[in-house]
């Protein structure tokens, strides 16, 4: 990976090259359709760019790969629902609040809390509870606007290591401490953007071979790894309150 680019860089750089070889129509756009988003991935493995596959969308893991705070709604959202649907949660949000393509903190933030609401009820809704979660989400563009000058990124890169990258996860509203592990194993697994440390910081996420989280999941096959190793741990923490 080119260590000079960013994720965002990273993730347009590959759709460009890709425009400029004419292996993808311009005209196809602005929707990204499944035979672009696998071209996306081929085009992007050969230049050695990192592009996330964390749902059947292709449309989803564009926007995942391109845009850090679409990234950080999507682990917000990654609880008591099913992965991949938390994860293309921040697209179809983008869509309705008509910013296809980027899932901007401002306009969240400058949305009226009907509107926003009804963005995130759908139907389909993007999370179990979309109340509550739009509200976390509202919050957490604040943040980002407020504390990193928009810049999503910033939440993960300005740290000087893993631990203090952790401690800043850790304190988002909807994360705490083993969600921000996951989060920052994520980005440093498959983006190569985490700083120093980030692996023993975020044990045991962080290992090189485990199906724990969504930080392991690459394709349909991982993604039902992580699932099947979540179930089991599910039933050994119920057995263990029943002893």
């Amino acid at each position: 990976m080119d260590q000079g680019r960013s994720p965002r860089q990273s993730g347009k750089f590959a759709l460009q090259v890709a425009h400029a070889l004419s292996l993808v129509d311009p005209l196809d756009r602005p929707g990204i359709s499944t035979t672009e988003g696998c071209l996306l991935r081929r085009v992007a493995s050969a230049y050695g760019l990192p592009v996330l596959n964390l749902t059947p969308s292709a449309q989803a893991n564009e926007l995942l790969t391109n845009d850090p705070f679409a990234l950080l709604v999507g682990m917000l959202l990654d609880q008591q629902f099913p992965m991949e649907r938390a994860f293309a949660g921040p697209q179809i949000l983008a869509e309705r609040l008509g910013t296809p393509g980027r899932l901007d903190p401002q306009v969240i933030v400058n949305t009226s809390d009907a509107d926003l609401l009804a963005a995130a009820k759908g139907p389909p809704a993007i999370h179990r509870y979309p109340g509550s979660m739009i509200d976390r989400i509202r919050t957490l563009a604040q943040i980002v606007i407020d504390d990193y000058d928009g810049d999503a990124a910033r939440s993960c890169t300005a740290a000087p290591n893993g631990n203090a990258a952790v401690r800043a996860m850790r304190d988002l509203p909807g994360f705490g401490e083993q969600k921000a592990k996951i989060f920052i194993a994520l980005v440093g697994k498959q983006l190569d953007q985490a700083p120093s440390g980030w692996k023993a910081a975020t044990t045991p996420y962080g290992r090189t071979g485990t199906t724990m989280s969504i930080a392991d999941v690459t394709d349909e096959e991982s993604l039902l790894k992580v699932r099947a190793w979540k179930q089991r741990r599910k039933k050994r923490l119920a057995k263990a309150a029943q002893a």
